[in-house]
């Protein structure tokens, strides 16, 4: 009974028939990108984690309990790597489903370690499993979308990862909901928030297993052509996973993307505690949960509207955009004293942020082709998992410095953002040396 289910998730059982909407598929790779982005929104568990008491009394710190992000994300850009190739030829049904086991059961591992007081089990359980399932289930609808939608790839990754970066919009106010619900019923507070936030990501995830299909050999989008090359950085040819990373774009690639998550990292992982620092008195802890839903807002609008807009200007023209401008505002950011600025100029970033992950995928494919374009951007999202920790041992360690100095928290977010400036400038030199991938790389036997 068993082999008979999991053969459900053959690759070769998920074929599109004739006649399916290919708009039926972006919705299957929502339901797991909404469900694995509550990762975003892990800073509303940082408190609540701070405060809980083990049986001798003993506490965690900033640093300890950021590592549980850090573990995730590392882990995240680790798997992504490792099972990229296995996914191309899986499919993103079985990929989907595996993401699926891993996020939930991950949850419940994290929850056994909050009731024992046991860091190492959180970090097994949200940071190492639930890690895994974050990469897996991030890469699987990447090459099955662009190969939907060759026509507008940008829009197509985009529709995509903009679940991923909406997903603490949901996963934020849930997770307070619960545990305000566990805590005025007396029960374990965040152990049953974690058990019941695994099963309710778990049902859903299912959603998109079930729904998600791959084009038949050869499709192609009703009365479209290819179109006519447009850039010198579109390549007409294939460029196989083993030979992409060792290519300079590769490279350049990766400390593009690096550079811009470790700055949006810098906001995200400690949105709700740095707004609160920063307006004491002003921000308390209702409004900062807003703060957190208002980023994840424009993280997921920004993934759909930037990569959208990088279909008609261009990959490299629009992390133009994202450094220029990023850069900038980064380095004023701790010279707003008001709110409003502060959150506005917030929100802009995170919407660079968010256009960034969406875009690389597009950018990628331009540049090495379709034929492996999971597997060498699985292998890429390496890059994330480094920001995810250099972002918040960045943050955590100058903040706890300041801490221990006996200074402000407050005092210490302009040294954090100016940094976060100063990596954008690193970004931007590495996208303007982006050229065309050299003939020498290319796949003699296949073309896009």
């Amino acid at each position: 009974m068993s082999i008979v289910a999991l053969s459900f998730l053959d690759r070769n059982r998920s074929v599109a028939s004739p006649g399916f909407s290919r708009w039926l598929v972006p919705p299957a790779a929502l339901a797991i990108h909404l469900s694995i982005g509550q990762a975003y929104a892990f800073s509303v568990f940082k408190n609540p984690l701070l405060a809980l008491h083990g049986a001798n009394g003993a506490v965690w710190n900033l640093k300890e309990v950021g590592y549980i992000f850090s573990i995730a994300i590392l882990i995240l850009g680790i798997s992504a790597a490792l099972f990229g190739a296995w996914l191309e030829k899986a499919g993103p049904r079985r990929a989907m489903f595996y993401a699926a086991i891993c996020f939930g059961s991950g949850f419940y591992v994290a929850a056994l370690g909050a009731n024992l007081h046991s860091l190492a089990l959180i970090y097994l359980g949200y940071g190492v499993i639930g890690g895994i399932g974050l990469g897996l289930g991030y890469i699987s609808p990447v090459s099955t979308l662009i190969r939907w939608f060759p026509d507008r790839p940008g829009l197509a990754t985009g529709l995509a990862i903009m679940g991923f970066g909406g997903g603490a919009m949901i996963g934020g106010p849930l997770a307070t909901n619960l545990m305000t619900y566990f805590k005025t019923h007396g029960h374990a507070v965040i152990p049953m928030t974690f058990i019941t936030m695994g099963t309710l990501y778990l049902i859903f995830m299912m959603y998109g297993v079930f729904t998600i299909r791959v084009p038949a050999p050869g499709w192609k989008p009703e009365g479209w052509p290819p179109a006519a090359k447009q850039s010198a950085l579109i390549s007409a040819h294939n460029v196989n996973v083993a030979i992409a990373w060792k290519t300079p774009q590769f490279f350049l690639l990766w400390i593009v993307l690096c550079t811009n998550v470790t700055a949006g990292i810098g906001i995200l992982e400690q949105a709700s505690p740095m707004i609160q620092d920063l307006f004491k008195g002003t921000i308390g802890p209702a409004a900062a949960v807003g703060f957190v839903g208002l980023l994840s807002l424009f993280n997921m609008g920004g993934r759909f509207f930037w990569a959208s807009v990088s279909d008609y200007i261009g990959r490299k023209a629009t992390y133009f955009c994202f450094f220029t401008i990023g850069a900038v505002l980064y380095f004023v950011l701790p010279s707003l004293h008001t709110s409003t600025a502060f959150v506005g100029v917030a929100c802009l970033l995170l919407s660079m942020y968010g256009g960034g992950f969406a875009t690389i995928p597009a950018y990628l494919k331009d540049l090495f082709g379709s034929f492996n374009v999971s597997a060498i951007h699985g292998r890429l999202l390496t890059a994330w998992s480094t920001a995810g920790i250099v972002g918040p041992l960045i943050v955590n360690g100058i903040l706890d410095h300041y801490v221990a100095t006996g200074r402000p928290k407050a005092q210490a977010y302009p040294t954090i953002l100016h940094i976060m400036s100063a990596l954008l400038v690193i970004g931007l030199l590495a996208n303007l040396m982006v050229r065309p991938v050299a003939e020498n790389y290319w796949m003699k036997d296949q073309t896009a």
